[in-house]
């Protein structure tokens, strides 16, 4: 494969990824359960037959589908961003894309379950960046290690704003792992200190290997 052909595939991936969660997202205004079962097909259809999916060869034949956790109401949130403490960011590197920026731009605190913090790319694209690792983290049958994605617009992953102004529909039924839980090739930004809480998040996408 040439490089065009393969930066032609991460193209048609990302354009799938922004039509899916389009749909997602009108959807999810009024009736959320209806929108993750669409969001859970869509993916599962792009890992299953996408050439740009982060599955492994070996792990392509027996894929069944992703292990996504049924959908419960008690886990959506719309989150108003509080200004951060502090100026903050961290730099991540890529070994491929360089170093990536990262810039605190705010906190969204969540009933129970503690406070996020809330990143904006600060390179090319811009972008939010929520990710979160919970206490199921590198349990049996639990979350992946590394944690998971709430939002990064960048990549089309943002369930949109809430109904207040400064505000975020953060829905943990949709958090999903990055693709370095898939392929250890990839290079991915897992959370930082701010973005790690003690309680278990049991919903959205889990990790079985």
């Amino acid at each position: 494969m040439t490089r065009a052909e393969s930066a032609i595939q991460v193209a048609d991936w990302r354009q799938r990824v922004f039509a899916l969660y389009d749909e997602v997202r009108v959807l999810s205004l009024v009736n959320p359960e209806a929108a993750h079962g669409v969001w859970r097909d869509g993916r599962d259809e792009l890992f299953r037959t996408h050439p740009q999916t982060p599955l492994l060869a070996d792990d392509r034949p027996g894929f069944t589908g992703l292990p996504v956790a049924p959908y419960d109401p008690a886990w959506r949130f719309e989150v108003e961003i509080t200004a951060p403490d502090a100026p903050g960011g961290f730099d991540f590197e890529t070994g491929t894309d360089g170093v990536v920026p990262f810039e605190l731009v705010g906190h969204a605190s969540i009933p129970e379950l503690g406070r996020l913090d809330v990143w904006r790319l600060r390179s090319y694209g811009g972008g939010l960046f929520i990710p979160v690792r919970d206490g199921l983290a590198g349990t049996t049958g639990g979350t992946y290690g590394g944690g998971r994605y709430l939002i990064d617009s960048i990549k089309g992953a943002h369930l949109g704003t809430g109904g207040t102004p400064g505000s975020l529909v953060l829905d943990f039924n949709f958090a999903y792992n990055p693709s370095c839980a898939y392929d250890p090739a990839w290079a991915c930004p897992l959370a930082p200190l701010g973005n790690r809480v003690s309680g278990n998040i049991p919903v959205g996408e889990l990790y079985v290997r």
